[in-house]
């Protein structure tokens, strides 16, 4: 009997979606003026790592990617503390992540992700 892989649709992988985020990651404006040796990226995809992982905390992502539980994800340098993540993202004006966020949704209709969650009846 043959084992039939699925079908993959690329631009729906975690590799894919994470890049989307990185890239727009690196277009956040730099709002800081002292310690600047986290990136801005790596921030935003550590936060979108830990939800993503189901990390309990920050912590936990930080201590499980460091025993190297978990690899690598799209190139995190350093996972910031929460504290530090705090101060890096929550000065960011929502409009400012918007585009990143638009980028990756904007991923799910292309691949009909979205198709079994709907729940109202189309057009007839």
């Amino acid at each position: 009997m043959a084992i039939v892989a699925p079908y993959v649709r690329k631009h729906l992988s975690a590799d894919a979606l994470f890049h989307v985020v990185r890239s727009g990651g690196a277009r956040l404006p730099a709002h800081r003026l002292d310690d600047t040796d986290m990136s801005c990226p790596d921030a935003l995809m550590s936060a979108c790592a830990m939800v993503s992982l189901k990390a309990p905390a920050l912590l936990a992502f930080a201590k499980e990617r460091a025993e190297g539980h978990w690899p690598t994800i799209s190139g995190i340098e350093r996972v910031p503390c929460d504290t530090h993540m705090r101060e890096i993202l929550d000065p960011l004006a929502p409009k400012w992540l918007r585009p990143v966020c638009t980028s990756v949704f904007r991923q799910l209709p292309r691949g009909t992700a979205l198709a079994p969650m709907a729940f109202l009846a189309g057009p007839s």
